[in-house]
């Protein structure tokens, strides 16, 4: 079974998605409670340090000096960096289309995340929030 490379595939991102998480969760709850929530201290610490991690084992996992197995870096990569902070894999595609000189896609996709993102988030609010009056009133009746 795990010579079928599919099934390593899914095995290496979900083991790495398992780890990932729960890194994420537990950093998060323990600068929280270190230096208090005004301000998502732990957030900003998870996105920092994964954007660090992703430069530094993207590169390293295609280097020539040092290569990494094809599902090492599924299970690193795509899987406990993706689930840790998918904000470090925005960031290394936008390096990579900064790196190709293509300057125009490169703000489309960097203005766009970030716009459309929040756009999208408030709008998703909005729509549980009226998801939720309308559920409020229809009980209530």
């Amino acid at each position: 079974m795990l010579r079928q490379p599919a099934v390593r595939t899914v095995i290496a991102i979900s083991l790495g998605a398992i780890a990932g998480a729960l890194c994420r969760y537990y950093l998060g709850l323990g600068i929280g409670h270190l230096l208090g929530t005004p301000i998502p201290y732990g957030t900003l610490v998870v996105n920092i340090t994964g954007c660090f991690a992703m430069g530094l084992l993207a590169t390293l996992s295609l280097g020539q000096v040092i290569s990494f197995h094809p599902d090492l870096r599924l299970l690193l990569l795509t899987g406990f960096l993706g689930s840790y902070t998918t904000f470090s894999s925005y960031e290394l595609d936008s390096a990579k289309l900064l790196s190709e000189k293509d300057l125009q896609a490169d703000l489309i996709y960097w203005t766009g995340s970030v716009l459309l993102g929040f756009i999208s988030l408030q709008l998703g609010i909005a729509l549980s929030e009226w998801i939720l009056k309308k559920l409020d009133r229809d009980w209530l009746s």
